[in-house]
C-alpha cells in the first residue's frame, strides 16, 4: 500500500512541485495551505509523513510540528520543513521540535523524495 505524504504550504506552486515528484515515485499525497488545515488531515486520516513549510498564515510549520508530537496518534509522524530562511537557530528549534529534515527552498524534487524514501524505510 502507498505511503500517504501531507505536503503543507500556503504556496500552490511549492505543493504542486513536490505533489508531481512524489506522485511519480508512488506516494499517495495530500495538501493543506496552512498548519492549521495540515492538522484537521492529520487527525482525522492515517499519514506517513508531514513536509510543511515554515512560515504560513494561520498556523506555521514549527506550531504545526509541536501540535503533531504532543498528539498520540502523531507524535511519531516524521516532520520535513522547507524554507526559504537558513537560519541557525531555526533549524536547531526545529530539531528540538522533532524535525526530521530541512529543506531550502527552491528544493530539489528529486533529494527531497530520496529524504521521504530514506525516512520511510
Amino acid at each position: 500500500m502507498a505511503k500517504t505524504i501531507l505536503i503543507v504550504d500556503d504556496v500552490k506552486t511549492i505543493r504542486n512541485v513536490a505533489k508531481y515528484a512524489l506522485s511519480k515515485s508512488g506516494f499517495t499525497v495530500l495538501e493543506a495551505d496552512n498548519g492549521s488545515v495540515a492538522l484537521s488531515i492529520a487527525k482525522s486520516q492515517p499519514v506517513d509523513l508531514v513536509i510543511s513549510a515554515l512560515n504560513m498564515p494561520i498556523m506555521g510549520g514549527f506550531e504545526l510540528a509541536k501540535a503533531l508530537k504532543a498528539d498520540p496518534k502523531t507524535q511519531n509522524v516524521p516532520i520535513f520543513i522547507l524554507t526559504k530562511d537558513t537560519n541557525q537557530d531555526d533549524a536547531q528549534l526545529g530539531k528540538e521540535i522533532g524535525v526530521m529534515a530541512w529543506f531550502v527552498k527552491p528544493f530539489v524534487p528529486d533529494k527531497l523524495v530520496a529524504a521521504v524514501k530514506k525516512a520511510l524505510n
